[in-house]
């Protein structure tokens, strides 16, 4: 039997009911006052409840609030650089008190779970927004969801009726118990996770490859929550895992699945609890790449991977693995980076998205040193429909 990391904080969360309890739970849901989350709020409902947001059991309330924001840890020390929150209107809050049981509810009316209020404080919105995201700008789109949150937020522990349904993606929604089943099964006590919004490149490819030489196995673990309008939808990303791992990874060493939280684009802060969750997932090592989860401007290129020394490891506990900018060196005859290649920029093998997304448009298929031909397919096929 393998032995894993364990969870942050020592115990996987799971705030999903079973049996009586979740009967009794749902007859008095009926005629509670209910509380409608929005679509973050359902994907941060989901993480807290399957124990990947471990070892939080519920919305922060103003203590742990403020403590992220002072000093990017929880109140008893250990490190969390984003609160997850549950927001309400001025008018809502004066519906709702300290103690009462609200039934979440999304915005169908469907019944999700229980919520027990343990306080009600006001949402301190741009010190939020300039403590987790660096900026105050509106056009930040993490930001921007600040701003349009309700004036306070609501706290306390969640009970959850049922795992929360999807219709899509199903065979790879593996929750973290179930992932460290799995990873049991196979033997592995070192993994090694990848955080992706994206479709793999060869440039992606080739950091996972060199991280599993150090390990027993890969999770490669894109977000399928909401991102942002532009981003490729999770479905056609997940084709695009698919194709690559067929024909270009051993089987036996890959695990695909998938993480359900939304993307907050706060750069290194989002780094951190990227690297959190997969620790709770069962991950031992945790790929930091080039501006992991930026967006526009706002963050320098390695700031996710300085973020890591304000921290204690030990406390963090997952090893990060940080890896410089990547590309095809036509000198060098392969995959290198700015740790491995003396040569100038000349040689290198470089397209941005808007060059890439300009050729699929038109049906042609990126150098085979940028991306493998079968992702290409795959986007290229998207691009028509869209």
């Amino acid at each position: 039997m393998s032995k894993l990391i364990a969870p942050h904080g020592g115990r996987l969360i799971n705030r999903i009911l079973t049996g009586d309890a979740r009967r009794k739970a749902m007859d008095k849901a009926e005629s509670l006052k209910k509380i409608t989350l929005n679509t973050r709020e359902i994907a941060d409902l989901e993480m807290i409840a399957n124990g990947a947001f471990s070892p939080l059991e519920g919305f922060v309330n103003s203590k742990e609030y403020e403590s992220i924001l002072h000093s990017m840890h929880l109140s008893n020390g250990l490190p969390w650089t984003i609160p997850i929150t549950l927001s309400v209107s001025k008018e809502g809050k004066g519906k709702i008190s300290a103690n009462d049981e609200l039934t979440m509810v999304d915005i169908s009316g469907k019944m999700l779970g229980i919520l027990r209020v343990e306080e009600i404080y006001p949402a301190d919105k741009k010190r939020e927004a300039l403590q987790v995201y660096g900026t105050d700008d509106e056009n930040h789109p993490g930001v921007a969801a600040v701003y349009q949150q309700g004036e306070f937020y609501v706290a306390g522990p969640v009970s959850l009726f049922d795992r929360i349904s999807h219709d899509d993606l199903t065979k790879y929604r593996l929750d973290p118990v179930e992932t460290r089943v799995l990873f049991q099964k196979k033997g592995w006590n070192t993994i090694v996770a990848f955080q992706t919004r994206n479709p793999v490149h060869r440039a992606h490819e080739y950091i996972q490859k060199s991280a599993m030489e150090i390990v027993d196995g890969l999770l490669l673990h894109p977000l399928v929550g909401a991102t942002k309008s532009d981003d490729i939808p999770a479905d056609v990303r997940m084709e695009c895992y698919e194709v690559l791992l067929k024909s270009y990874y051993p089987k036996d060493r890959v695990v695909l699945s998938v993480m359900p939280a939304n993307m907050r684009y706060a750069g290194p802060k989002e780094a951190i609890m990227h690297a959190i969750i997969r620790k709770n997932y069962g991950v031992s090592h945790f790929i930091v790449g080039r501006d992991h989860a930026g967006v526009g401007n706002y963050y320098g290129t390695y700031d996710a991977h300085h973020i890591f020394r304000e921290f204690d490891p030990q406390a963090i506990d997952i090893t990060p693995l940080f890896f410089d900018y990547t590309f095809f060196c036509k000198r060098c005859g392969g995959m290198a980076s700015t740790k491995t290649c003396p040569h100038d920029k000349s040689n290198h093998v470089f397209l941005s998205g808007t060059k890439v997304l300009e050729m699929l448009t038109q049906g042609i298929v990126p150098p085979v040193e940028f991306t493998r031909p079968e992702v290409a397919e795959v986007l290229i096929r998207q691009t028509k429909k869209a």
